[in-house]
């Protein structure tokens, strides 16, 4: 008798615990958003789980997706089942080794989490453009639309893989179903084991390579003989479709389900019919619900068998009454008639009475798709001439394609309660949802959803939470848009978003603030006290953020909120909801001491008492707006970036994009937000400062800045200045904070090294006239530097061409990027690979690179993840190659003209032709002189003016990166010998995916992949790269030593040839004792006690008969293992293994830093030159 378990989970895990259940061998790289899958089997197996075969699974991390495909095809080779998880690039990665599998007819599954393509942008999120591009491969195609048909296909597919030896792919939309929450009904691993074919599964071990039944697998085939052996396996996939419906029947007796290739729902005689696959059947579902109760004839046919592609059994699920039908993709095809799925169903028909047939595109990159869009299909396919080609979800006022979805639709379930909850990314909001739909999907007999949205910054970006509760299965796969219940989490998004359009007339409204009923009165918007007054919604507000300072949480609200929450949602009674968040919260944190669990205990009572209640009287219900003056931003800005940022992008039509269609977007707009979420902020104390600008240089997202002033400018301002220093004593300073633009991390605070410190955090409720002073200072007279950029105080009087990035609070990346456009920022072009440094780079629609007073700034490109140094490479050899013609040209006019100063603008530009130092006022003066010159030589040249100066090119990237995934890339690039400078930002995890283990990830860490501490030493990237001998190589920690990160920023800028500097960067990924307001500190103490090390490799000083390896590290001194015991990623090993055991990896991570050390101690004593 099978045994059903149900529990609450999302999709990555539904699709986890079945495939470990068949999984021998996995071979995986992370990827947004399949990681979840393989970092699931990694835990599982490192707590002992067992798998049908009585082991734990053997998972391994490759370098790269065509790395853990190939590690795939040789596991299976030898006859262990093997499976792996994917998405995206990741995928299309793997394709090769695909055929390749497909050909050999070796059974495994790949679980892909479908994901929109890089195209005319990066989009992280849900369509099926990848899995589409795989459809030739071979492999069978299998398609999941929620969370429950993810844990059962995912067993289909294993089971038919090994009983026809044809591999699967096995899909869900990424995000929507593979980080949606439901309760699900698992079947037990005994039960699963029963289902295999073992006489297959022995066949397939036989097959094996092996020495001792010798064979060869991989011929290369001439003309004679190739296309019949592609053709000879036609049976294989002939048997497929039986095979899947066989083991859709076994899963259909145990758990009571009816799969099939094809299910159609809907009204028996339906005459229009939707067929597609993927999550929007359970949203087309709900809406046929609602349509046939009112009579209309409609249906579904929901796609679960794509490849291969059965004709007669689809054609066997839809009505014979049916007389046009839609079919949906969730893709796009740029130049082809119609969508794949479109385009089968299409031949499925030919030579057969066919109804009308039309196709749609919808979804795309996770575009939300609502029973509103599915009724304008139904309407649309009840008219005479349809579109015959329509896109979902969007104004399309270019091509015209889209469709009218105005119209509304109630489709909810009776009972069911709906709640949105606007957050603060690290807040703790999405975690404490998370919290709330387990306890109420684990402990009462009701259904629970939740999905999380996010916008494109790191943390301290906005969080909404959606969540649904109800008595019978919840099937709304698309955004809350109907909400019982809204929280506002953070006082600042009430000028910002609109929170109350998804609001139901009676519905509950909780707003976390830190205003009284005063204060409330004077400043929410007028338009929110319209909506409450005049759709009788019940007010309440708690100051979660004063109760979790008293008591000692500091900026983590979640627990308060969520139980302030249950206490007005009254989906559970508050005394029972009280009692299952205390249980979670001893049991998440027992181990941490009593301390830390009273603390919640109390956060969890103050929740509950600390809400208030507040009348809305009746002058609300015709609250006037305030005038809102029009701010004076560029039209992009207005039209664009600040709809988007207002969360109401859906909005914008297509012709909005008309000009930008290749993506490319403005630099410098991230400086129009002005988010205003941070709690404190900075405030700065004149007379205990010493102007060493150290503030500003760690400042992870240049919030906090010197200004000079004249007299005049002073006398003008409205704030405090002090007499400036040499060499600018005749200027007045002032540090200043951008209170809307900081994200209150505490950074700056923490490295002021007056004796009485400078600066110190405030409430910015109190400050908000720091705003102001901001827009001042930037509005002042632009000014020379009076400094040299050569010492790091000079530095900071020039103006970062980096702020307001989407990077979190504390970001250890962001200060060493933001330096480098302070030295080279004019005439920087960027290659940066995608991951952390790409995301709060270059996050539509805020650009945080921005430009100078003369309109210059870093030019940015990102290619993909794995190909960043060589689309890097590829940027500098074009510029390289069209600045040589220019110079062929300067020298034709100079020696065509008659005039000296030609002449001499000329030979000065020649002269300093390879040199970045004056290279901006000498392409000036050339440029000055051709253009006086006006004949046709200088005319020519001048053609390419935009060559002139020198550009500085950098390769920026993290460490998943440059020590795996592009390393052969990066290698090979620095291996050329070209003007190329390289940042690496070693995090020493994959910090965008979520802190996956890298081969920079030290001894000892415990990082995704790697959930019992990695065992294998840290790569030392920098010693490979010094191997070349004419690679120039820093590895620098900004908080140990500022002056000699600046020192190897200029000496690799400088150096005519490669150069590679790395970074140390901590990340909240850590989990550093003392949050990320320490992250300088730990920068320094990483060198103190050698965990990290500094050193420059300058090849140039080899001519000059100087040792070229400079260690700048000194002798370590501090406690090396109370380094590591302050970060979680090392502590929380204690909690799995025996002290013992943790030590004696620890020390293990010892010696490896000492054996790097005292090879840099040999290399910088014994190098001869």
């Amino acid at each position: 008798m099978a045994e059903l378990t149900k529990k609450t989970m999302d999709g990555n895990e539904a699709a986890a615990y079945t495939s470990y259940a068949f999984t021998e061998n996995a071979a995986i790289y992370p990827i947004t958003p399949s990681s979840p899958m393989a970092d699931h089997t990694d835990q599982w197996a490192q707590q002992g789980r067992k798998n049908i075969f009585g082991q734990t699974v053997n998972i391994v991390e490759m370098e790269s997706e065509g790395g853990a495909s190939g590690a795939v095809h040789g596991s299976l080779a030898t006859g262990a089942l093997t499976t792996t998880y994917t998405a995206s690039q990741g995928l299309l990665l793997m394709i090769p080794n695909m055929y390749k599998i497909a050909g050999e007819l070796l059974p495994c599954v790949f679980h892909v989490s479908a994901r929109a393509l890089a195209a005319h942008a990066l989009s992280i999120f849900g369509d099926h453009a990848d899995v589409m591009a795989c459809r030739q491969t071979g492999f069978a195609m299998l398609c999941s639309n929620s969370v429950q048909e993810v844990a059962d296909l995912a067993a289909v597919a294993h089971l038919t893989a090994i009983r026809t030896r044809v591999p699967f792919v096995h899909f869900f939309d990424g995000f929507r179903t593979s980080h949606e929450i439901q309760k699900v009904e698992l079947i037990d691993y005994d039960t699963l084991g029963t289902l295999v074919d073992y006489e297959a599964l022995a066949e397939f071990r036989k097959r094996s390579l092996s020495p001792n039944h010798p064979t060869l697998r991989g011929t290369a085939q001439n003309p004679d003989i190739y296309f019949q052996g592609r053709e000879a396996a036609n049976p294989f996939y002939d048997k497929v479709p039986e095979a899947v419906e066989y083991y859709m029947d076994k899963i259909n007796e145990i758990r009571g389900t009816d799969y099939k290739l094809y299910n159609y729902y809907g009204a028996a005689d339906a005459e229009r019919v939707i067929i597609a696959m993927g999550s929007v059947c359970e949203t087309a579902e709900e809406t046929i619900d609602a349509l046939t109760a009112m009579g209309e004839k409609v249906g579904l046919v929901k796609v679960h068998l794509y490849r291969p592609f059965v004709a007669d059994k689809l054609l066997a699920a839809i009505p014979s009454t049916v007389k046009s039908i839609a079919v949906l993709d969730r893709t796009k095809e740029p130049g082809s008639y119609a969508e794949p799925l479109f385009l089968d169903v299409a031949a499925a028909y030919v030579g057969k009475n066919a109804p009308k047939l039309i196709a749609g595109r919808y979804g795309l990159g996770s575009k939300d798709t609502t029973p509103e869009q599915v009724l304008a299909v139904f309407k649309e396919l009840k008219k005479d001439q349809p579109k015959e080609r329509f896109t979902l979800g969007i104004d399309d006022d270019v091509t015209y394609l889209s469709l009218d979805f105005s119209e509304s639709i109630d489709v909810a379930s009776e009972g069911t309660v709906a709640a949105r909850f606007w957050g603060l990314g690290a807040d703790g909001t999405v975690g404490a949802n998370k919290n709330s739909i387990k306890i109420i999907g684990d402990h009462t007999d009701m259904y629970a959803q939740a999905y999380f949205s996010y916008d494109s910054k790191k943390s301290g970006g906005i969080t909404i939470s959606d969540l649904r509760f109800g008595k019978t299965p919840i099937r709304s796969t698309y955004l809350v848009n109907k909400a019982d219940f809204v929280a506002c989490h953070n006082q600042s998004y009430v000028y910002t978003y609109d929170m109350l359009s998804t609001l139901k007339p009676g519905g509950t409204f909780l707003l976390n603030t830190q205003w009284n009923r005063e204060e409330l009165e004077k400043n929410l918007p007028a338009s929110m006290k319209r909506y409450f007054a005049n759709n009788n919604i019940k007010f309440f507000t708690i100051d979660a953020v004063a109760k979790a300072k008293e008591i000692g949480l500091g900026g983590r609200i979640n627990t308060i909120c969520q139980s302030a929450f249950f206490k007005l949602s009254g989906i559970l009674p508050v005394e029972q909801a009280v009692d299952y968040m205390k249980k979670a919260a001893l049991k998440s944190y027992g181990k941490k001491g009593d301390d830390i669990v009273q603390m919640n205990y109390k956060a969890i009572d103050a929740g509950v008492d600390a809400v208030v209640a507040i009348d809305i009287p009746d002058s609300w219900k015709t609250a006037a707006d305030e005038p809102v003056a029009k701010k004076n931003v560029p039209e992009f800005v207005e039209k664009v970036v600040e709809v988007v940022n207002k969360q109401e992008g859906d909005k914008l039509p297509v012709s909005t994009f008309a000009g930008r269609e290749d993506g490319t977007f403005p630099q410098g707009t991230a400086k129009y937000e002005k988010r205003g979420t941070a709690v404190d902020i900075p405030v700065w104390d004149a007379s205990k400062c010493i102007q060493c600008n150290q503030c500003s240089l760690v400042c992870p997202h240049a919030a906090i800045r010197p200004f000079l002033l004249t007299e005049d400018e002073a006398a003008k301002a409205s704030f405090e200045t002090k007499p400036g220093m040499k060499p600018y004593e005749n200027l007045k300073f002032r540090i200043q904070v951008s209170a809307m633009d900081c994200l209150s991390c505490g950074v700056c605070v923490e490295v002021c090294p007056a004796k009485e410190k400078a600066i110190s955090m405030a409430p910015l409720k109190d400050n908000l006239k720091e705003a102001e002073n901001w827009d001042y200072c930037t509005e002042l007279s632009y000014k020379e530097n009076p400094m040299s950029t050569a010492n790091i105080k000079g530095t900071q009087f020039e103006q970062p061409l980096l702020e307001f990035s989407g990077a979190c609070a504390g970001c250890g990346e962001t200060p060493y990027a933001k330096l480098l456009t302070q030295l080279f920022g004019d005439r920087m072009q960027i290659s940066n690979a995608t991951g952390c440094s790409s995301i709060w780079g270059g996050s539509a629609p805020s650009m945080p690179y921005t430009t100078n007073h003369n309109g210059y700034g870093p030019a940015w490109g990102n290619s993909l993840f794995e190909d960043n140094a060589e689309h890097g490479l590829g940027m500098y050899l074009g510029y390289k190659q069209l600045r040589s013609r220019a110079k062929l040209l300067v020298e034709a006019a100079s020696e065509a003209s008659s005039s000296e100063s030609l002449k001499a603008a000329a030979k000065a530009w020649l002269d300093g032709y390879d040199e970045g130092k004056d290279t901006r006022a000498l392409s000036d003066k050339l440029s000055a002189e051709l253009k006086a010159c006006g004949c046709d030589a200088a005319k020519k040249a001048l053609e390419y003016e935009d060559f002139f100066v020198k550009r500085s090119q950098w390769i920026i990237g993290g460490d998943g990166w440059a020590y795996d995934i592009g390393y052969g890339g990066l290698d090979h690039v620095l291996a050329t010998g070209e003007d190329v400078n390289v940042l690496v930002l070693d995090t020493e995890v994959y910090s965008n995916t979520g802190g996956q283990a890298s081969k920079s990830t030290p001894q000892g860490a415990v990082a995704q992949f790697a959930a019992g501490g990695k065992h294998i030493k840290k790569k030392d990237l920098g010693m490979m790269a010094m191997s070349y001998g004419y690679v120039y190589v820093a590895q620098c920690s900004m908080g140990s030593s500022s002056a000699q990160t600046l020192k190897a920023f200029a000496e690799a800028e400088a150096y005519h040839g490669p150069s590679l500097v790395i970074c140390y960067a901590p990340c909240i990924n850590h989990g550093i004792k003392g949050g990320m307001k320490v992250a300088q500190k730990r920068e320094k103490a990483a060198v103190d006690c050698g965990y990290w090390h500094l050193f420059r490799f300058n090849p140039a000083l080899t001519a000059q008969g100087v040792n070229p390896f400079v260690l700048d590290s000194k002798e370590p001194s501090a406690d090396f293992f109370e380094f590591l015991k302050a970060e979680v990623r090392y502590n929380s090993l204690y909690k799995k293994y025996d002290a013992e055991v943790v030590d004696a990896l620890f020390n293990r991570c010892y010696d490896d830093s000492r054996t790097r050390y005292a090879s840099y101690k040999k290399m910088a004593a014994d190098i001869d030159v």
